[in-house]
């Protein structure tokens, strides 16, 4: 049985916890991309590299999974809602709560394209732009 575009993403968070940069990049289609707030759209396979610099660790909370119910949806779209406690290379903890809404093709268990969503205020207040 193939994956699902669901187990594709918990797969994803598994591989975000553990800093995995080379799982993170193989759950996405070879062109895949990242919109970041921080980053803007860069190809996954460059995003995850850069995330991976600025890390130290990270803990992942899943609160919830959700998936588009559009009977004539172009695109399967799965949405995470999860708590980040993300520490970095500095050792600084930074929490917050995250949205990442994930695009699959049609018939594809691969991430076409990753939307990040969060409230960036906060974090460039406490922390700068520790991805420079």
């Amino acid at each position: 049985m193939n994956p699902s575009p669901i187990d594709t993403v918990r797969r994803y968070l598994d591989a975000l916890q553990a800093g995995d940069t080379a799982a993170l990049v193989a759950c996405f289609e070879a062109e895949g991309c990242v919109l970041s707030p921080f980053l803007g759209t860069m190809p996954a396979r460059s995003f995850f590299p850069k995330l991976a610099q600025a890390s130290a660790r990270s803990v992942i909370t899943l609160m919830d999974l959700f998936t588009n119910v559009q009977p004539d949806a172009e695109v399967t779209r799965v949405a995470a809602y999860f708590r980040y406690d993300w520490t970095l290379l500095d050792g600084s903890l930074v929490a917050f709560h995250c949205v990442d809404i994930f695009d699959f093709a049609p018939g594809s268990e691969r991430i076409a394209r990753m939307h990040i969503v969060y409230d960036t205020h906060p974090l460039r207040a406490a922390v700068g732009d520790k991805y420079a």
